[in-house]
């Protein structure tokens, strides 16, 4: 067997240890070994460029969130108030259907007592029938329902329908004549008073 002096070397430069390497060698300490990172490992923060992307990114989100908010409460809103006025209006229809059908009785009656009261003497008939109307009228009344003072007044198209035109000495324009009172549910037209207006005299020629 062969002594292990007797092996000779490989022909060619030893190796030797470089740097800090060699060092740590001859102090008898740990070699440091470089490694090397992964493919595709990620840094740990990114730059300040990234950061500011993702703050506008997130205001802008919060700005469309809020429009959103503000968006939808509004077409609430509006749907709640839509829905009453629906109920508002069909209240009204069927109230006013039910007391357009009284109102000819009404102008009746009063048509009965005007022409009665020209008459001299008292009827107890007219009183009854004077009776029955303050009945209708305090029914009215109950259900806001009141009439239209037009007499004398200036003429309101939202208010009077004009049948024909009168020359008078009141201003052009003024309501000299009621031929049908007009009725009224709170703010809502029931039904326009029937009127003659007055206009201007002709001028006379000799």
């Amino acid at each position: 067997m062969r002594d292990p002096k007797d092996i000779e070397a490989p022909d060619g430069p030893e190796p030797t240890l470089g740097g800090s390497a060699a060092e740590a060698a001859d102090d008898g300490g740990v070699i440091p070994v470089e490694v090397e990172p992964a493919d595709g490992a990620a840094a740990v923060s990114g730059p300040a460029g990234d950061l500011e992307a993702k703050l506008a990114a997130a205001e802008k989100e919060k700005k469309e969130n809020w429009d959103r908010y503000l968006r939808a409460a509004a077409d609430l809103e509006n749907s709640r108030k839509r829905q009453k006025r629906e109920v508002e209006d069909a209240r009204f229809d069927a109230k006013n259907k039910v007391l357009k059908e009284m109102l000819p009785v009404v102008d009746n009656l009063e048509r009965a007592i005007e022409h009665a009261t020209t008459q001299a003497g008292t009827n107890p008939i007219i009183e009854g029938v004077q009776l029955v109307l303050r009945q209708f009228t305090t029914a009215f009344e109950r259900l806001d329902v009141v009439p239209i003072d037009a007499a004398n007044q200036p003429f309101d198209p939202n208010l009077h329908e004009a049948i024909s035109q009168q020359e008078s000495d009141q201003p052009p324009g003024t309501v000299v004549q009621v031929l049908q009172r007009g009725y009224r549910s709170g703010e809502r037209l029931m039904r326009p008073a029937l009127v003659v207006v007055a206009k201007a005299p002709a001028a006379r020629t000799e």
